[in-house]
């Protein structure tokens, strides 16, 4: 049985997706380190509700897929019944010190360098090289020797098959009350400040959420083939893991320079990682100038870019490692109510807390 969308056509969804995303995201200013800032800065936690938001709007669009028996989230890498809790712990550290660094996330990255910011772009390059060293590489022991430490799980990691398992409760139902838990409280803290309720952070956190969900519909459902033609086997086309995925920035940034390296190689395709994260320059590219606050801006000195050198190379390692960063762990991972997620999630915010701290005390 053939897939019902051409690989064309799955790519172009993808950038669509990734569009969208980086649109919002530009508009909104959507940040996850810029959240965790606001809050030590300014004990300001508007761009915290926005994540909160965005988390709560992932949570129910997935959830309510895996209900429905559009997509099966135990496809994806982020609900394994082994749980390498150091590697979310440590890379998940890593990856929020890099992102301090570096001056932004995968994402922030992507949005920064549609918005004409260079250093992104070094960023950027450093960024891919360093996951594909991590995925393939020099730094692949290290990741791996971090995964040999896990504990074996009674069920699949995510929250509603634990729970189903521990209480004996019927897949649908667990899934039921702990999206309805973890979604509505999520939701609950986001909206409970006035500033949430203003349209831009509104908008832009539901349509960031939404993106993660339309992600998952597109690799869980319009790129999966029941019988590859070659294989003769279940398939989700069009991602480098050959499984389901959503949204994601590490990976991805690797791949897409092994694709323009590689570019004559007819084996190669555009794969949805690489056209969301395409996607996501175009649309902050159009955004900024929409709102004409497209400028092109360099590095101030040789510290900030070796800053932003570091930062990119423990992102890139780091996120690798905890198998996501602020968005696909943060977001797409989140969604599944994986409990590595939440582990990465909990090492990214202290990494990047402590690093926020060290820089005050120096400033």
């Amino acid at each position: 049985m053939e897939t019902p969308l051409a690989l064309p056509t799955i790519a172009w969804i993808a950038f669509a997706i990734g569009s969208v995303f980086g649109a919002a995201a530009q508009r909104s200013n959507f940040c996850t380190m810029g959240a965790v800032a606001d809050i030590l800065l300014m004990g300001d936690w508007t761009r915290l509700r926005m994540w909160a938001l965005a988390a709560a709007v992932a949570i129910t669009g997935t959830s309510w897929l895996q209900l429905a028996g559009l997509i099966d989230v135990h496809e994806s890498i982020y609900t394994a019944q082994r749980l390498q809790w150091l590697s979310h712990l440590v890379g998940g550290g890593l990856f929020g010190v890099g992102m301090v660094l570096a001056s932004g996330c995968g994402a922030k990255t992507l949005i920064r360098l549609g918005g004409g910011n260079l250093k992104s772009l070094v960023v950027f390059v450093f960024l891919g090289l360093s996951a594909y060293m991590s995925l393939r590489g020099l730094f692949a022991d290290g990741r791996l020797w971090l995964n040999t430490v896990a504990v074996q799980l009674p069920a699949p990691q995510d929250l509603p098959a634990l729970v189903a398992e521990r209480y004996g409760l019927a897949p649908g139902s667990a899934l039921l009350a702990c999206a309805v838990v973890s979604a509505g409280s999520l939701g609950l803290f986001a909206l409970s400040s006035r500033d949430s309720w203003q349209p831009g952070p509104l908008i832009g956190s539901v349509l960031i959420g939404a993106t993660v969900v339309a992600g998952w519909y597109l690799s869980g459902q319009l790129a999966f083939t029941a019988e590859d033609p070659e294989t003769l086997a279940p398939a989700f086309l069009a991602t480098h893991s050959g499984r389901m995925e959503s949204l994601s920035f590490v990976a991805p940034y690797a791949y897409s320079l092994e694709l323009l390296m590689l570019w004559t190689d007819a084996s190669r395709h555009v794969s949805i990682g690489i056209a969301t994260t395409a996607g996501v320059i175009a649309g902050a590219l159009a955004a900024a100038v929409a709102s004409h606050s497209f400028r092109v801006e360099g590095f101030r000195d040789t510290p900030d870019l070796v800053r932003h050198l570091a930062g990119a190379a423990l992102m890139g390692f780091g996120g690798v490692t905890a198998l996501g960063c602020t968005i696909g762990q943060g977001l797409s991972g989140l969604s599944t109510l994986s409990a590595g997620a939440a582990l990465t999630v909990a090492g990214i915010i202290t990494g990047a807390a402590l690093t926020l701290k060290v820089q005050l005390k120096n400033a």
